[in-house]
């Protein structure tokens, strides 16, 4: 280690949990970690290279090691948490989301309001949310409007106001949205038991609430208060169907929180929902970015502690879908099957769809930028040294041994390069070889690239399994290209990959977008490939036929095999049926030649 103090730094660290903090030569926070043992984790830095090249570079810029030591590696993580935060530093996870959200409260006051805010106040009012947007908290707000006729003005309605007589209904009271408590035409124990049912809507506990309707909706109709009744009925089905709208899950798992990450390799997404009364009522995706190709614990790990204090969650069970420990206090279930099990399977969608609309959005607005992270994925799942900017992928076709031909198509940024498309005509092999066509294609098509002083392409595929690619590898070293490009074999269940001089082959998720690319990579090679062929085939057919027919030109052959479809038919044609297409001379010449041909044949 060259830097003497830094070595002396990390010697004099403690073996305790902590939060440790990198700053470069000019002082500048580089990277906050936690540690269950600061000492060992520190170190841990300096006596390896890294396979990450990022994390490479963050050790070399180091200068000056800083540490608070706490009492358990959960502290360490709220500390570590909060300094992310608080000092932003360049090589830490990146949280994309730092907008303030929307409350509920219920005002603390005599006749408390309902009202939707995004500053919480420490004057003892109570505060549900945050709601990760205003459309759902005008939802719920329309729906206590509708069910409960609560007071929206800001008269202090304490009890010697009312009973001075100081205020007067306003218009609210003249249509049916408030009772007047402020003129005392309603007892403050009648309106607390309104916003306590409304207390427990916003709990996600809709029970009471359609418990206490229902008594009142037969009450009045056992009083032949039918149209009394009718309105609380409505009330009924408008709590029902908000409640309809909420997934219901199994009413027994109540006071869970779920969690999940979906990720590549520069973006993770963490969805989060929260269970209250077997319905879910909360559910909010986290973007994280990353910086030195973390794993998905670590990134799910930080996003738990995030969500859990921007949310003010207090719940002693949360689901996850591997285990990670958040201390004594906190059960962590990793469920195998059943209903904890769908419900992690429907956050995972979540996170999942997040990250596709995402895609999309980076696609349209920032394709450049679309790109590059495919690029990226591509070089990380292909075990590539380099970005496959430039991809070539051959194929032959050839039927029962005629007409061989193989294509070459070309993808540069991922996407194809039909200028680029290249057909060969297969010279140096007879027969139906696969193999010794391929030899010959890749030889051929580099030593053109190498004589021309073409650029050469990151990545060669090649369809077909282990003898082609040994053929292929042929060529490339008969050029000297071994090393400097890269060429996998795909076999033809498309997630077998194989590599030079490795018998066990690579198998792609097949929802992967480097699979999606490598299979349109094979279906165009495929397609340009059968194209040619097929022409090669009908020309082949065509010539043979046209030149044993004194009289009939190219033009007039191929207007009867567009109008008969095959030579066969028009063998089969009578001379009437061939006059209607090319006329009587014509007719009669091609009539005269095939029987002639059938004649011969039967000698």
């Amino acid at each position: 280690m060259e830097n003497p103090s830094l070595e002396l730094q990390i010697q004099t660290l403690p073996d305790h949990p902590g939060v440790y903090q990198y700053y470069d030569k000019e002082g500048k926070i580089l990277y906050v970690g936690k540690a269950k043992n600061l000492k060992k984790r520190v170190s841990s830095y300096f006596n390896k290279l890294h396979d990450n090249a990022k994390t490479n570079v963050l050790v070399k810029k180091i200068v000056t090691i800083k540490h608070i030591v706490v009492s358990s590696e959960q502290d360490a993580l709220l500390l570590e948490n909060n300094l992310i935060k608080k000092l932003q530093p360049r090589y830490n996870v990146l949280l994309r989301d730092d907008k303030t959200y929307p409350w509920i409260c219920i005002k603390k006051e005599p006749f408390p309001r309902i009202f939707s805010t995004r500053r919480m106040n420490k004057d003892g009012s109570e505060y549900f949310g945050p709601y990760t947007n205003f459309k759902t908290v005008h939802t719920i707000l329309d729906l206590i409007k509708e069910l409960y006729p609560l007071r929206t003005c800001n008269y202090d309605l304490s009890d010697s106001n009312i009973k001075s007589g100081k205020y007067k209904v306003c218009l609210e009271y003249h249509i049916g949205n408030c009772k007047g408590p402020c003129e005392g035409y309603e007892t403050l124990e009648h309106y607390q038991k309104q916003v306590d049912a409304i207390r427990e809507i916003l709990k996600g506990n809709f029970k009471d609430s359609l418990r206490d309707f229902k008594k009142m909706m037969q009450d009045l109709a056992a009083d032949m208060k039918f149209e009394a009744a009718q309105k609380i009925k409505e009330k009924i089905e408008v709590l029902e169907n908000y409640q309809s709208r909420s997934t219901i899950l199994n009413p027994k798992i109540s006071n869970v929180d779920v969690f999940s990450i979906v990720s590549d390799e520069s973006m993770a997404y963490v969805n989060f929902l929260q269970i209250a009364h077997g319905a879910i009522i909360r559910s909010h995706t986290l973007e994280l970015k990353k910086k030195l190709d973390e794993t998905d614990e670590e990134l799910l790990e930080l996003a738990v502690v995030e969500l859990r204090e921007r949310f003010h969650l207090t719940t002693k069970e949360i689901i996850l879908p591997f285990d990670l420990d958040f201390g004594a206090n906190i059960k962590v279930t990793v469920p195998q099957l059943g209903d904890k099990k769908q419900i992690l399977e429907l956050s995972q969608r979540n996170a999942k769809y997040q990250r596709l609309e995402q895609l999309k959005q980076i696609q349209i607005v920032d394709p450049e930028r679309h790109t590059n992270r495919i690029m990226l994925q591509m070089q990380k799942d292909l075990r590539l040294s380099v970005e496959p900017r430039h991809i070539e992928c051959f194929d032959n076709s050839n039927i029962q041994g005629t007409n061989p031909v193989s294509a070459c198509v070309v993808f540069k940024e991922g996407k194809p390069s039909k200028k680029d498309y290249r057909h060969f005509n297969i010279k140096t092999v007879e027969g139906p070889n696969d193999f010794a066509s391929m030899e010959e294609v890749v030889y051929r098509r580099y030593k053109r690239l190498l004589d021309e002083n073409q650029p050469l392409p990151q990545l060669i595929i090649i369809d077909g399994g282990k003898g082609q690619l040994s053929s292929a590898l042929k060529s490339i070293d008969d050029l000297g290209l071994r090393g400097k490009i890269a060429i996998i074999g795909i076999a033809k269940r498309l997630e077998e990959l194989f590599y030079p001089g490795d018998s066990v082959p690579l198998y792609l998720d097949k929802k992967s977008e480097t699979l999606k690319i490598i299979q349109q990579l094979r279906n165009e090679a495929h397609r340009f490939g059968i194209t040619h062929h097929r022409d090669k085939r009908s020309k082949s057919a065509l010539n043979s036929t046209i030149e044993t027919i004194p009289g009939i030109g190219e033009k007039t052959m191929l207007t009867l095999l567009k109008h008969f479809k095959s030579v066969k038919r028009l063998k089969l044609a009578t001379e009437k049926e061939i006059s209607d297409v090319i006329g009587v001379s014509k007719a009669k010449k091609i009539s005269e030649f095939y029987n002639i041909s059938k004649s011969e044949n039967r000698l």
